[in-house]
């Protein structure tokens, strides 16, 4: 379970340099386990979550190259993340996460694996299709904006409070078929999760999935 002492500074955090609008707070389950599956452009995106989300049994998996720095070591073990080796099969973290979601917890994931300095998506890796289908749980799409590092520090250099949106998609299932190609499955089930995550962002955003057919199905529907 996570610090209330950590959660508190992020509170004071945000309530100190930000003003965040929530667009679908009302498609956020309730309770029991979930995905959410977010873009990532900024350094507050880890932080936002617990800012938002009223839950002791968050779920974050954080790169192992922050472990060095003495800020981030403190707060993975106030809020009991995950350290992850992004370059290697972490075989480990995976296992202590997909047991974290079977007792009920709330993971958030970015599964482009790292932060987007262009501020528009890149392309996913398929590890993230792989944990959405071995869990069995519901992928919550988020779509973050203006929390891009350059933004946030052209604001905070002019004294300004930094406009942040967060839209919530709708919940789905990703499943990886038997009998089909895996690789293909996996490929697929990753496009599913980040083109859900595209229709919720502004079009100059979209990124490597601008033109996905299946993006372009999703905007159809709405």
């Amino acid at each position: 379970m996570s610090s209330g002492f950590a959660r508190t500074l992020i509170h004071l955090l945000f309530r100190l340099i930000a003003r965040v609008r929530i667009v679908g707070m009302d498609r956020v389950p309730p309770s029991g386990a979930y995905i959410i599956a977010a873009n990532h452009v900024g350094r507050l995106d880890a932080a936002l979550v617990y800012h938002i989300l009223n839950r002791r049994d968050v779920v974050m998996m954080v790169a192992e190259k922050y472990r060095k720095y003495a800020v981030f070591r403190w707060f993975v073990r106030q809020l009991d993340a995950v350290w992850i080796d992004r370059f290697q099969a972490d075989y480990g973290a995976l296992r202590t996460v997909l047991q974290r979601l079977k007792q009920g917890a709330v993971l958030v994931m970015a599964p482009e694996g790292t932060r987007s300095k262009s501020g528009k998506l890149i392309q996913a890796r398929p590890g993230a299709g792989f944990l959405a289908a071995k869990a069995g749980v519901p992928i919550l799409p988020v779509a973050l904006i203006g929390t891009a590092d350059s933004e946030v520090v052209a604001n905070l250099k002019k004294l300004k409070k930094i406009d942040i949106e967060v839209r919530v998609g709708e919940p789905f299932h990703v499943a990886l078929e038997k009998g089909t190609d895996r690789d293909a499955a996996l490929q697929a089930a990753t496009d599913e999760i980040m083109c859900r995550i595209a229709a919720l962002l502004p079009q100059s955003e979209r990124g490597y999935y601008a033109n996905h057919p299946r993006l372009k199905e999703l905007v159809a529907q709405h």
